[in-house]
């Protein structure tokens, strides 16, 4: 048996607490993870944690994530699935991750979400559309709903996961990389 990591997020700031509001539940972001460190982890987002207005699929720096949000609130969750499950994830997230630049955030699906229609333009999902995608196109159905409707609070319903960790994400960064190295561009 292998597993797969799912990891919810709360972060501070004025859009990320309108869609809090909005939707009535904390984690408003998922993200697809290969281990419970979230060192290889995946989402549609924001290509820079500090800009909401650019956004598509990025491969997540935890460490550039805590720079900009140091009271970032995390839930991290393992997924049971075969070992051939997760090569066939981790091979999709790297293929999508090298035409990264060409997978979009699903703006104009936000209000199909909320009306229950199924919405999908191609290569544009929100975070949880996507992950959905990706699980149900390899045998992990977490929602019975058409992808494009599925939000964080589906992930969190699914009753195939074991919560490892919920804390600050600074608890499980090592101190010494808790900084943003000056080289690094805002939009890597």
């Amino acid at each position: 048996m292998a597993h797969i990591y799912l990891a919810f997020v709360d972060t501070p700031g004025i859009f990320a607490s309108l869609i809090r509001r909005f939707l009535k539940q904390r984690y408003i972001h998922v993200v697809i993870a290969a281990d419970a460190m979230l060192t290889e982890a995946y989402s549609v987002g924001r290509r820079n944690p500090a800009v909401p207005f650019f956004s598509g699929f990025e491969r997540e720096d935890k460490n550039k994530i805590l720079h900009t949000f140091p009271t970032a609130f995390y839930r991290i969750c393992e997924l049971s699935c075969t070992a051939r499950q997760k090569q066939e994830i981790m091979e999709q997230l790297h293929t999508d991750w090298r035409k990264r630049f060409h997978i979009h955030y699903a703006v104009l699906g936000l209000p199909f979400i909320v009306m229950g229609i199924p919405f999908y333009l191609k290569n544009q999902y929100t975070c949880s559309s996507y992950i959905a995608r990706v699980l149900q196109e390899k045998g992990i159905c977490v929602s019975e709903k058409h992808f494009s409707l599925v939000t964080p609070k589906d992930f969190l319903e699914y009753t195939e996961q074991r919560v490892i960790f919920e804390g600050k994400l600074s608890e499980i960064v090592p101190e010494d990389s808790q900084c943003v190295p000056e080289s690094v561009s805002a939009y890597e």
